[in-house]
């Protein structure tokens, strides 16, 4: 049972199930749970969430929530995105509380990874 009005779980398209899998698990450590073909939980990640087969994609430039993702090291982090598949789109700047990039996954999802150091 989720909180009350508490977020507790997200969704987001992505053309390639397994290619998904293999980026989130790598770079992040999430693990995932398989229903069906079409479809596949993510766990790991403070929510939970999962990955349906779509052709569309998420970005914030159409309108798309921008999911942001802490880690502890922004260099590092950039490392495994993009040797995993992954590519930045906002390179490394800074905001109040520390510093950001966007990166999307495989599938050409947009997401940020923020740090409070550079």
């Amino acid at each position: 049972m989720g909180a009350h009005n508490k977020i507790s779980y997200i969704e987001f398209p992505a053309k390639d199930i397994e290619k998904t899998k293999t980026f989130f698990s790598t770079v992040f450590e999430w693990s995932f749970t398989d229903f069906g073909s079409e479809y596949t939980v993510f766990e790991d990640a403070a929510v939970s969430g999962g990955f349906y087969r779509s052709e569309q994609r998420s970005s914030v430039a159409t309108g798309g929530a921008l999911i942001v993702i802490f880690c502890e090291s922004l260099k590092e982090a950039q490392q495994k995105i993009e040797q995993a598949g992954g590519s930045i789109v906002k390179p490394t700047f800074a905001f109040p509380g520390g510093h950001r990039f966007h990166f999307t996954d495989p599938n050409g999802n947009e997401y940020a990874v923020w740090s409070e150091t550079e």
